[in-house]
């Protein structure tokens, strides 16, 4: 009897042993796991390109509007100041964002940024009332590199030069960090310098839509 009793106490031990292993090996795996996620969207992250970064910012944002403010290049009769000036992330996809910007009740101006091969491209969408395309429309520039997840630099692209000669010095550059908004023009060799900022932290109510 003695004998059946140690016996069975050993086998009480093995099978606690056995059920505390088995345990700690199902614990351990899930930490390897739970590691090898984070490790890899860190890694995923780290290999996307700065370009895509800059333009999954507007992700969040579709569907409203931002009031900005001319802080450079702004003169009396441009049509721009004294103007209620609106942008409206309108639509977004993994390659195209589009953002109607409404300057007083003209509404025929969209920024358009797409992304292909890791680099992103402007250009300036025009319309008439009707919708129908404006003569001077889709003008803009490609970046020359991935440039960075808060400012993306377009030089005007041949295509630009072709529709408008004066407008073939160029630069256009676009900030964003997800607070504030910028879109800038600097024409080469001149001294011309336009900027209007929105502030991304204050969404506004609007019912506008591009024409």
């Amino acid at each position: 009897m003695l004998r059946i009793k140690v016996f069975l106490k050993k086998m009480d031990n093995f099978r606690n042993s056995v059920c505390f292993n088995f345990n700690y090996f199902m614990m351990f795996n899930r930490s390897i796991l739970v590691l090898f996620f984070f490790v890899g969207n860190y890694l995923f992250a780290q290999n996307k390109p700065q370009s895509k970064i800059f333009l999954e910012q507007f992700k969040p944002l579709v569907g409203q509007y931002f009031e900005g403010e001319i802080v450079s290049g702004g003169k009396e009769g441009d049509g721009f100041v004294g103007k209620r000036l609106l942008m409206e992330v309108m639509s977004y996809d993994d390659r195209e964002v589009k953002i109607p910007f409404y300057v007083g009740d003209d509404k025929s101006r969209t920024w358009v940024l797409s992304y292909s091969n890791n680099v992103l491209t402007l250009k300036h969408d025009h319309r008439h009332k009707d919708g129908s395309a404006d003569e001077v429309t889709f003008y803009g520039g490609t970046a020359t590199n991935e440039g960075s997840s808060v400012i993306q630099v377009f030089p005007a692209d041949i295509e630009t030069c072709q529709m408008i000669d004066y407008a073939c010095q160029n630069v256009w550059w676009i900030t964003m960090d997800g607070t504030t908004y910028t879109y800038n023009l600097r024409r080469i060799g001149t001294d011309r310098l336009f900027t209007v900022k929105f502030d991304l932290s204050k969404p506004v109510k609007s019912d506008y839509k591009p024409w």
